[in-house]
């Protein structure tokens, strides 16, 4: 199991379009994603449903955690998609 840790970079946290950007990515990583807050429960990274309901916003942190083959890459490439500013991304 790959896991880290890392800030919301995004100034409207994970909702509405950085909601949309990261569950589409996180839906075409080759390994099961999930992402919790502090507190609160792991919900699967790929839905964006479930990740409205998370709360997360701008300057929290969260925990990536994925099982399966590509693991510590699908990870990383999730964590560096939370840590852009993904409003401004064109």
């Amino acid at each position: 199991m790959a896991e880290r840790t890392v800030t919301i970079a995004s100034a409207s946290g994970l909702h509405a379009r950085p909601a949309a950007i990261f569950s589409k990515a996180a839906g075409e990583q080759p390994a099961t994603v999930t992402i919790e807050k502090a507190g609160g429960n792991a919900v699967q990274a790929s839905s964006i449903l479930m990740l409205m309901t998370l709360g997360a916003g701008h300057g929290d942190e969260v925990t990536l955690r994925a099982e399966g083959d590509g693991a510590d890459e699908s990870v990383a490439a999730l964590a560096a998609l939370l840590e852009k500013d993904l409003d401004a991304e064109e």
